[in-house]
């Protein structure tokens, strides 16, 4: 399950993600926003973390316009690893050695193109194992 959220900044792109993901066959829950009406990014970020923290998603996606506000009250709660991505090198780098369980993306800043391939790193891309990053990981928590 992947928990999605997002702001008005990000409510467009989030639309493109989610028909991206049920083309996929993926499973997720959307928990807002559900208009471009002014919102606060803090609410949505709580949510998704709740989801992944609670273990009904594994992973998440976040949006707002910049990806800023939202990936950092994201990672304002323990055991989120929320990673600010506007590239798919960025996105297989963040899985491979940080484990991040959130994906975060500017609605205004990366084109759904780019996005939906950013989207498709993230969640296919395994992470390492490897001692040294399983060991930084343990010292960011």
């Amino acid at each position: 399950m992947i928990a999605v959220g997002c702001d008005h900044g990000g409510f467009a792109l989030k639309q493109e993600i989610l028909a991206h993901l049920k083309e996929r066959g993926l499973e997720y829950n959307d928990l807002g926003c559900y208009e471009e009406k002014s919102c606060d990014y803090p609410t949505y970020a709580k949510a998704v973390a709740a989801e992944i923290n609670e273990g009904r998603a594994e992973k998440g996606i976040l949006i707002c316009g910049t990806g800023i506000g939202i990936s950092i009250a994201a990672n304002k709660i323990p055991g989120i690893r929320a990673a600010l991505c506007t590239d798919c090198f960025c996105a297989e780098a963040t899985r491979q050695h940080n484990d991040a369980n959130v994906l975060a993306l500017g609605g205004r800043v990366v084109g759904a193109g780019l996005a939906l391939k950013i989207v498709d790193t993230f969640l296919d891309t395994p992470f390492s194992n490897d001692e040294r990053h399983i060991r930084r990981i343990k010292g960011i928590e």
